[in-house]
């Protein structure tokens, strides 16, 4: 018990260096609007996938700050089922990526490589369901800019300080929770029971079982909570690099898998859609970082194509 709450606190500690500067300044630039000055960025790639220019502004909203920043910036555009379906795939994949950026490169996968994964995903993701729910790419669905309403800057950091404390609050008991949890499942020699029913997923994510309770953990809970666990478990040397880059690619793509779908489902959005897609994106991600690190080791693979560490 005593090891549990140690770790839990370490932990907890651990995201709030993370969480407290990273999200006020993500709160500052969504005040000072600039986020929405920076949907020109995206505008000329919206319709390849089917997606209005205006579809620009939730994207932004959801990538720079989060799931419900994006679902904020939605309720104020015009747009099909379809079309919020492709951003919902989309955010769902690629959110909150400087933040969860940091916390992934904390915990086992570069900031560059953790973002481009999810971005790259969510792209060829949304590419290929706008095929197969086969809709239109609606320019009826354009609106004028929604009109957004300035607070001020005493209320806007009232707003973020009280979010922050609510947040901070929930993810130290859901620390504090998990961790007491892991140490009781490694005392009883419980972990193997638990995992041994998700073998099958873990076996296409080319995860062993001891990685098994923290894919979990991070596929349940988020990305925040889960990386909070692998440093804290990493801590005690039981994973090779390689796997834990396939553990965070995984979860990167895929994790809160029963919250933020929910908030999606009021938009009338199917729960297919929310959970498939994603689930695939993440397999065939980390099975393509698998077959290229085996090319890698080839004799007969040009080194000089490698970047080499200085």
């Amino acid at each position: 018990m005593t090891s549990g709450l140690a770790k839990g606190w370490s932990g907890f500690v651990w995201m709030l260096k993370i969480l407290l500067p990273i999200s006020l300044l993500t709160s500052l630039l969504a005040w000072s609007n600039w986020i929405n000055s920076l949907d020109f960025l995206l505008e000329p790639v919206m319709g390849v996938v089917g997606l209005p220019p205006m579809a620009a502004i939730p994207l932004i909203a959801g990538l720079l700050t989060g799931i419900y920043g994006g679902i904020a910036a939605m309720a104020s555009l015009t747009l099909t089922v379809d079309q919020m379906t492709l951003l919902a795939i989309f955010l769902l994949i690629s959110h909150n990526l400087i933040q969860e950026g940091v916390i992934q490169s904390k915990s086992g996968l570069p900031f560059i490589k953790a973002t481009l994964v999810r971005l790259v995903a969510s792209i060829f993701t949304v590419l290929v369901v706008s095929r197969l729910i086969g809709h239109e790419t609606a320019t009826n669905a354009l609106t004028d800019a929604p009109v957004i309403i300035q607070a001020t800057f005493f209320s806007m950091i009232k707003t973020w300080t009280v979010t922050t404390l609510v947040l901070s609050g929930k993810m130290l008991v859901i620390v504090m929770m998990l961790m007491l949890i892991l140490e009781f499942m490694k005392s009883y020699n419980l972990i193997d029971h638990v995992v041994s029913m998700m073998a099958p997923v873990l076996k296409v994510f080319g995860l062993r079982k001891q990685t098994g309770f923290l894919w979990i953990t991070a596929a349940i809970f988020g990305l925040t909570y889960g990386a909070a666990v692998i440093v804290e478990e990493a801590k005690e040397g039981k994973f090779s690099e390689d796997e834990l880059e396939r553990l965070q690619l995984s979860i990167g793509i895929n994790h809160s898998i029963i919250e933020d779908p929910v908030v999606f489902l009021s938009l009338g959005i199917g729960p297919f859609w929310l959970l498939v897609p994603r689930l695939a994106a993440a397999i065939i991600a980390v099975q393509l970082f698998i077959i290229i690190k085996k090319l890698i080791s080839l004799p007969c693979f040009p080194k000089f194509l490698l970047w080499q560490k200085k």
